[in-house]
């Protein structure tokens, strides 16, 4: 399947969602998570979901993380989109968010971590395939990033529905997933 084409699907797929059903598959997903065989985690790259466009909530898996480990430090990105990239903000209890380009909701503040930092990055997308290349909204921030990460970060998407077989056009710069967590199952890439 071409990425352009997973992406409409996957996108119209994920919008038809009522918010009971979403509530439903939310909680599925985090009983996943909570099976997932993690290793112990100090330092954690996550997102806010963008509610219109029906994204799982990220953070009632950050909130586990946190009670598994109370001094668990988290960021969130905030867009820089002349330079296509993003810086990741680590946040606490008191950090205020704001919406940025594209209703990403982006965190206040000036404690920049670098990509090295993290055990964890909770990757947003649409759907991935059986290889753990994920298809996202198609502007590559998070492949840019994801590049600088430490090769034993677990890159870990979030998403409603099983991975399909293969992105046919998947480029040299996109970095697969090391792992997937859909309703129903937990993929290893």
């Amino acid at each position: 399947m071409l990425k352009s084409d997973a992406r409409k699907i996957y996108r119209d797929k994920r919008n038809s969602i009522s918010a009971a059903e979403k509530s439903r598959l939310d909680d599925l997903l985090l009983i996943q998570f909570q099976s997932a065989d993690l290793p112990f985690l100090h330092t954690v790259l996550s997102y806010r979901a963008i509610e219109e466009n029906n994204e799982p909530n990220a953070e009632l898996f950050t909130a586990y993380l946190e009670f598994r480990n109370p001094s668990l430090e988290i960021a969130y990105p905030r867009m820089n989109h002349a330079e296509q990239n993003f810086d990741a903000v680590m946040v606490n209890a008191d950090t205020a968010f704001r919406s940025g380009p594209f209703n990403v909701p982006e965190p206040i503040g000036d404690h920049i971590v670098s990509p090295e930092s993290f055990d964890l990055v909770i990757v947003p997308l649409l759907v991935c395939d059986l290889s753990g290349i994920r298809v996202g909204y198609g502007k590559g921030f998070y492949d840019k990033y994801l590049t600088h990460c430490r090769p034993d970060c677990i890159k870990c998407g979030l998403i409603y529905f099983d991975p399909v077989d293969s992105i046919s056009d998947a480029a040299e710069f996109d970095v697969p997933l090391d792992l997937c967590i859909t309703p129903r199952n937990i993929y290893v890439f």
